[in-house]
């Protein structure tokens, strides 16, 4: 039987002009995570990450922090474990652009309306510029279940972002799109979600968990966009 550990990015440039980036605190999570990972002895047959810059960055912290105890596994990239375009969904349901998120209330008003978005692209009534339906980005996530699955025995890393995670939770527990949205919501920075896997199926072990913040001295560091 094998593993599969989901991680979410570290934090990334929320509100900046380039969201694509970790912040200075997204790094330090990822190491961090990499630490824990070492301390535990875990060693990845296989390491996936989406294309962009912040799934990237993040392993690069991970490696870092398990440079000192465990091998170096090169990373496979897999365009279908990108993120959703916050911005384009919003900008399909939005009569006119938004203010940048810069108060409390205006970062509860961005998310309010992505939340409106999201569920009017997961069934179909919009079409936001340059992305793929719901149903092409859900078999983007499966596409990688059923790869691993097929290919792997071992333990196994994938660096994505909330979506995908959230997608993958829910393809495998069968929720609904809108149990999909809540389970994004609530995915924190650096969390690990672990499955187990055969040849047939996945199963869900844990969810969105920090264990290596587990310390009162990491209490700031958890985070959420």
């Amino acid at each position: 039987m094998g593993n599969l550990y989901f991680v979410r990015h570290g934090q990334a440039s929320f509100g900046a002009d380039d969201y694509d980036q970790l912040s200075e605190l997204g790094s330090r999570q990822s190491v961090r995570l990499g630490e824990y990972l070492a301390e535990k002895g875990l060693q990845f047959e296989a390491v996936y990450t989406g294309s962009l810059k912040r799934h990237t960055q993040t392993y690069g912290g991970i490696q870092t922090g398990m440079a000192a105890l465990a091998p170096q596994t090169p990373a496979q990239v897999w365009p279908g474990l990108n993120e959703y375009d916050g911005e384009a969904v919003i900008t399909a349901i939005a009569p006119t652009p938004l203010e940048r998120p810069t108060t409390p209330e205006l970062y509860r008003a961005h998310f309010r309306m992505l939340r409106d978005g999201l569920t009017q692209w997961m069934n179909g009534v919009i079409s936001p510029k340059g992305m793929p339906t719901y149903d092409e980005f859900v078999h983007g996530v499966t596409s990688a279940l059923d790869h691993i699955r097929k290919q792997h025995t071992g333990n196994v890393l994938v660096v994505s972002s909330g979506g995908p995670i959230s997608t993958a939770v829910g393809h495998v527990l069968g929720t609904s799109p809108e149990t999909t949205i809540e389970l994004n919501y609530n995915i924190r920075n650096s969390s690990l979600t672990h499955f187990t896997f055969n040849p047939k199926r996945h199963t869900l072990l844990t969810y969105n968990a920090l264990p290596h913040l587990d310390r009162a001295e990491y209490a700031p560091w958890i985070t959420y966009a």
